[in-house]
């Protein structure tokens, strides 16, 4: 007999490399997939786990979150990564800088980024990493630290801060950004921040294909003014008029503009974020023609494929980039289905209601930014991509094995030998409807309420122990900090 720590039986096993699942037994040793293979044997001492003929998908290597920003760090790691085990979320990668929300601090990363780390220290119940910004020339010169000591691969640049706050027009950005008294953060910045990550790139060429910069790609100058426009016309309230405010052209010109940086500073690792209409992406494949030897990769949110203006609940739907209408929707479908799209995430950001709707709370432009989401990345991907056509392997690629290559996650993104056990099991014939109370989450709203989709993870696993079973979390905070980069098995 084996000595196996788990076996779970009758799985339905989705991989990255082909569209259909295959049937077959998992079995765990040591936290790791240790054999995929049919009727696997079980000692007296292993975990069985019947999975009843449900899917088993990868665990979710969900890129793009935010704990911390509206509520503290700690309380967020705790209820947001419990939120993300119901969405079969097993890793997150969240987005940290310095200056207002967050830790509302400046100053250098060698000083703040320990006390992220403590913060979150204990309190996940799934494994994460930081992506981090780099704001001031200071951080610029800290960034072999940042990966060598600290594990960092990753780093963010807002291309609208410079003249726009989180939320909307902003007078004083050195002050919400807390950077130092003289220096701006604006394109030259941002170029600055590309020489210094290759730079990085040349220092550790080992590492050099997983250290990346992601842009958040909107034009302040084209947002403010728009803004202006749709306020003084006041035809346009909700979340059409946040749309109008922050028009897809927007995004596009941003894109534009990062792509010839990156081609000037010969950066080739740039990820595209969040790219929310046809414009964008459509600027996204032009620059990526433009330029072939920079190796773009294009990112979508969940949210952005399940919602539009007109479908989404209410003002808790403002996000920015903005939700759009549907034929923006359908063109964001049409490349995810196409292949254009590398990976899609779920943006999550927890803003608990009284946070979230200023007064009058229904003017958009006073809600602040953002939402949670993570709880429906897989069950809302499996639902509205089945019916598309979108093959389960598909699915995998673009929500664990895609991401977790990209940003040096060697261990994760695949239901595979020497990997993480880090796996969903996933009912896809269960018709539910999105309740927010039913969520993990600290958010008392969902954008998604009422809903109805067509698969439901049932039970998460993270290296090989179970952390939601029957769509609960079970167990004491398990995750751990992911150094960056890790090696593949």
């Amino acid at each position: 007999m084996s000595d196996y720590d788990l076996v779970v039986r009758n799985a339905r096993v989705v991989s990255h490399e082909r569209d259909e699942p295959v049937a077959a037994d998992i079995a765990v040793r040591d936290g790791r997939i240790a054999l995929v293979a049919p009727e696997i044997g079980a000692g007296p001492g292993t975990e069985v786990v019947d999975a009843g003929g449900r899917l088993a998908f990868p665990g979710v290597v969900d890129a793009h979150q935010h704990w911390g920003i509206y509520n503290e760090l700690a309380e967020d790691a705790g209820s947001e990564s419990r939120a993300g085990a119901q969405g079969g979320v097993t890793t997150a990668l969240t987005y940290m800088r310095t200056g207002q929300y967050y830790l509302n601090k400046g100053g250098p990363y060698a000083d703040f980024f320990p006390e992220v780390l403590a913060a979150a220290e204990g309190r996940a119940h799934i494994d994460y990493a930081f992506h981090l910004a780099p704001m001031s020339r200071g951080h610029i010169d800290e960034i072999p630290d940042l990966i060598e000591r600290f594990g960092v691969s990753s780093f963010k640049i807002f291309m609208f801060y410079g003249s726009h706050g989180l939320h909307g027009r902003s007078a004083d950005q050195n002050s919400f950004l807390m950077t130092p008294e003289g220096e701006r953060y604006d394109y030259a910045h941002f170029e600055f921040v590309m020489r210094g990550i290759q730079a990085a790139r040349e220092r550790f060429p080992d590492l050099a294909d997983r250290i990346s910069l992601s842009l958040h790609c909107e034009t302040a100058e084209i947002m403010s003014a728009y803004t202006k426009l749709v306020e003084d016309a006041g035809e346009l309230t909700g979340l059409a008029a946040y749309h109008a405010s922050r028009p897809p052209h927007s995004e596009g010109l941003a894109v534009s503009i990062a792509a010839y940086l990156a081609h000037e500073t010969e950066l080739p690792t740039i990820n595209l974020l969040h790219l929310s209409s046809r414009k964008a992406v459509d600027a996204a494949v032009r620059m990526a023609r433009a330029f072939p030897h920079i190796d773009f990769r294009r990112e979508v949110t969940v949210g952005h494929l399940l919602a539009d203006i007109t479908t989404a609940h209410g003002l808790g739907g403002k996000v920015n980039p903005p939700l759009r209408p549907r034929e923006d929707v359908e063109a964001l479908w049409e490349y995810v289905l196409d292949g254009t799209v590398d990976w899609v995430v779920s943006d999550h950001a927890c803003c608990r209601e009284e946070l979230k709707f200023g007064e009058p709370k229904d003017d958009v432009f006073l809600a602040k930014s953002g939402f949670g989401g993570a709880e429906y990345l897989l069950p809302g991907l499996i639902t509205e991509g089945s019916r598309r056509g979108l093959s389960y392997g598909r699915i995998a690629a673009l929500t664990s094995w895609n991401p977790a290559q990209r940003y040096g996650l060697g261990t994760k993104g695949a239901i595979a030998v020497g990997h993480d056990a880090d796996f969903a099991l996933v009912d896809p014939d269960v018709h539910w409807t999105v309740r927010a109370a039913d969520s993990e989450s600290a958010q008392e709203y969902t954008p998604f309420e009422g809903f109805e989709l067509t698969a439901q993870v049932t039970d998460t696993f993270l290296r090989g122990r179970r952390i939601l079973r029957a769509g609960k979390p079970v167990g004491e905070p398990s995750g751990r900090y992911v150094h960056r980069p890790v090696a593949r098995p």
